[in-house]
């Protein structure tokens, strides 16, 4: 059997024949060769890629594969090659074989060493600590893996140090902020080119020196950072106060628990923490110096602008009222998830018929609104925008850069899907420009309908409204705001108490972050007893949110209709009555379906 596997193989010039000795015994049969070329397709039979270590090859692959399959070349040589005989055929694929287990072994034993498989953020299945695990969508509180709660951790260091209420003693430069600047990244140094071991491969030998996570994270953030927010990073950390930064980072918090929201920028920024810091803070920034949310849009409200509308019929706050009264976007609903529904009109729209800076104040507002209806487990909303009736003098490039950036850039991990309805023609070409500035995750969430069937797949009929050509009698109209709605604000005394009481619940909310980031996680029995002092805290936090809410934050058209009511419950479907309305001027009302 050997000799005869021998003439079989000194026709391959390969150094596989030292595998010879070790391959059992064959049973030899003869069979008739018949002396005509073997034509193969080589588009559907390829031939198979050599192995990457030059211990399984002499010569580069092409050599290699001409030296597998030399009857290919020539149908003369086809002829009298040995290929032709059964025992020849079962020889070669037997050494095949053992080639294809050596390359897998090879291939598998080759990889770099790696961390703790149980620590791998992307594969690993999460182990559930608690009731919220069983509903909690992966990477959110109570689903996390070891490895991302590590990522956690090491952000709300880095938070509470450039906040100003971190560890005074820790001075490592790796939790105080983001190394270096928004400078580029260094050249790679030149590696000397090294012999491949046995069980080597390109792929090992490339990173015998990897760079730093740090100089990765910095070198990721100034190539991968599409509104700047690198240097509205160090600009924040230049011009803000430790106290600002820490104010407005719990402003924005509110209600929610301040792990999740941690957690939507670490998701955002794929887990890096120094780009989710980056994100973080300059999205402070923005809030607090650009937007005003917290100070300005969300304090003073819908009444406060129905007011100075009255006393200015051509102001600002004129043309913020008028998007409410005429229902541009209205929030309403569910969809199939539980996902809030955020419905545009497009067709309301008109380019220069009112303000940019009204409309980007109403969009945040609508995004605050939004953010105030989400409950665990659900963390998203669906927007909807309705595209009927829609022509070219509806479209506005300037308010859906705005859009798309807030999204993106500032409310991070808040959009579960976007339903186009009801495009037509002319919103193809359209639509390849809008697709171009989109972030490829949040395309990918984009789907078109063009009718009430395929709304049906996102959303119940009887939920979907009738103005959708649905089932649910409902349409929107605008309920003014009620006199005497806020009169809780003008309680200063009452006001002042309660945010004195809510801000030493997170003072104490920092004090058990900063011992769980002493004792490394939750590994650790005080880990553990300090993730439940955290949770019973992160619920009181809730209790006096809800308590200064009627003193801090203005009524809206949610609260009037009932959406939002006391001690943070939220019914989008609600049954009482809406509060009383106020009679909307003549000259702001529009017809809800009107153009």
């Amino acid at each position: 059997m050997r000799r005869a596997l021998s003439r079989s193989l000194l026709h391959h010039p390969s150094p596989h024949r030292r595998l010879l000795p070790s391959l059992p015994a064959l049973p030899i049969r003869q069979q008739r060769c018949y002396n005509r070329p073997h034509r193969i397709d080589a588009a559907k039979f390829p031939a198979p890629r050599p192995p990457a270590s030059p211990h399984f090859i002499c010569g580069p692959p092409s050599s290699h594969r001409n030296a597998l399959t030399p009857a290919l070349n020539s149908p003369t040589e086809a002829r009298d090659h040995p290929l032709h005989s059964g025992v020849d055929r079962i020889s070669i694929s037997a050494v095949l074989v053992l080639l294809c287990i050596g390359y897998g072994l090879q291939t598998a034993w080759s990889q770099p060493d790696s961390q703790d498989p149980a620590r791998d953020i992307f594969t690993d299945e999460p182990t559930p600590d608690d009731d919220m695990a069983q509903q909690a969508l992966p990477g959110r509180p109570g689903n996390l893996t070891r490895e991302q709660e590590d990522k956690l951790l090491l952000l709300w260091t880095k938070v509470l140090n450039i906040s100003g209420v971190g560890d005074p003693n820790d001075t490592d430069p790796k939790t105080n902020g983001i190394e270096g600047g928004a400078a580029q990244p260094e050249p790679e140094a030149e590696q000397p080119k090294k012999k491949l071991g046995f069980w080597s491969s390109k792929k090992s030998s490339s990173s015998q020196t990897p760079a730093s996570p740090s100089a990765n994270s910095a070198a990721a953030a100034a190539l991968d950072d599409k509104y700047g927010q690198t240097q509205e990073y160090f600009d924040a950390i230049a011009t803000l106060t430790p106290e600002q930064l820490h104010k407005t980072i719990w402003n924005m918090i509110k209600f929610d628990d301040p792990d999740a929201v941690m957690l939507r920028f670490l998701r955002a920024r794929k887990w890096d923490v120094d780009r989710a810091l980056v994100m973080l803070v300059s999205t402070m920034k923005w809030r607090l110096t650009e937007m005003h949310v917290d100070e300005d849009v969300m304090v003073n409200g819908e009444e406060h602008a129905a007011a100075e509308a009255e006393k200015d019929p051509k102001g600002f706050m004129k043309d913020f009222i008028t998007h409410f009264r005429m229902g541009k976007t209205y929030l309403h609903g569910v969809d199939k998830g539980g996902h809030p529904l955020c419905i545009t009109r497009v067709r309301l729209h008109k380019p220069g018929e009112l303000s940019n800076d009204a409309l980007e104040r109403y969009t945040i507002f609508i995004l605050e609104q939004g953010r105030m209806t989400v409950r665990p487990p659900v963390d998203t909303a669906t927007v909807i925008f309705d595209l009927t009736g829609f022509s070219l003098a509806n479209m506005d490039y300037t308010p859906v850069k705005f859009v798309i950036k807030a999204l993106e850039a500032n409310y991070p991990e808040c959009l579960e899907s976007i339903l186009v309805h009801k495009a037509p023609w002319i919103f193809q070409g359209i639509w390849k420009v809008i697709k171009g500035w989109l972030d490829p995750v949040v395309a990918s969430k984009v789907h078109f309908t063009n009718n009430v069937k395929d709304l049906e797949a996102f959303i119940e009929l009887n939920r979907i409204p009738k103005e959708l050509e649905g089932q649910e009698d409902w349409e929107y109209k605008y309920i003014e705001p009620v006199p005497g709605e806020n009169d809780k604000m003008k309680d200063t005394a009452t006001r002042d108490k309660l945010v004195e009481q809510h801000n030493k619940n997170i003072a104490e909310y920092d004090a058990a972050t900063r011992r769980w980031v002493a004792a490394k996680g939750t590994e650790t029995e005080e880990g553990k007893a300090v993730k439940a002092e955290r949770a019973q805290v992160m619920q009181k936090l809730k209790e006096s949110y809800w308590q200064m809410d009627p003193y801090t934050r203005a009524r809206s058209i949610l609260d009037r209709e009932g959406v939002i009511q006391g001690a943070g419950k939220v019914d989008f479907y609600p049954t009482k009555a809406p509060a009383a309305a106020a009679p909307a001027p003549a000259e702001a009302a529009a017809p809800n379906g009107s153009s």
